[in-house]
């Protein structure tokens, strides 16, 4: 069983263009092998931006935490163990103001800890979480890709190579808020297809 996580974190809810891309592609990718699919929607603003209270509560030995500093702890723990049973990472990737959504900076902060997925050494910082894979389906009102104004790709793969993910591919649908929009739709579905198709394989 192939072990999937989306993570999705549009304003838009169900109805924004990456998660609607997102949904249509992990249909795609049941019809052709057998995977198990787990959902983060960060879109629903219940993790809050990260406090100097939680991120301390890491630090402290789990036997020595108050209940409170057990249970802040908690947070970062279970999306961790989200990630860590994954196998492939699917991002339904919006972008906001040429950046991604801060909710889905809020994740980060919480699954980007020294010691767990990450390590120091001598040599900098390894990742811990090796074997994996990122599909970020990346959806804008206008025409970003492989130019400067493209502030999300580079961050992105930088982000997840940090925690040791280096397979990282990007599928965009660029244009949503021009009139090339249904032409760029066509062409990532047919992107998304035969990302499926590599997935299953």
């Amino acid at each position: 069983m192939h072990n999937i996580l989306l993570v999705k974190s549009s304003l838009n809810g169900e109805q924004g263009n990456s998660t609607v891309l997102a949904n249509e592609f992990l249909e795609v990718v049941k019809t052709k092998s057998s995977v198990k699919v787990t959902e983060r929607d960060l879109g629903d603003n219940k993790l809050g931006h990260l406090a100097s209270a939680e991120m301390s509560s890491w630090m402290i030995p789990e036997n020595e935490r108050t209940q409170e500093q057990k249970e802040l702890a908690s947070i970062s723990d279970q999306l961790i163990v989200q990630l860590q049973a994954s196998d492939t990472l699917v991002v339904a990737m919006p972008m906001y103001n040429f950046g991604v959504p801060s909710t889905f900076k809020a994740w980060v902060d919480r699954i980007a800890r020294a010691g767990i997925t990450f390590k120091y050494t001598d040599q900098g910082p390894v990742g811990l979480l090796e074997g994996k894979k990122v599909i970020v389906i990346a959806a804008r009102g206008g025409l970003y890709a492989g130019t400067p104004k493209d502030s999300q790709t580079q961050y992105l793969k930088d982000l997840f190579a940090f925690i040791g993910i280096t397979d990282v591919e990007f599928i965009y649908a660029e244009g949503l808020n021009m009139p090339v929009k249904e032409d760029n739709l066509v062409k990532a579905r047919e992107v998304m297809i035969s990302m499926a198709e590599k997935i299953s394989a």
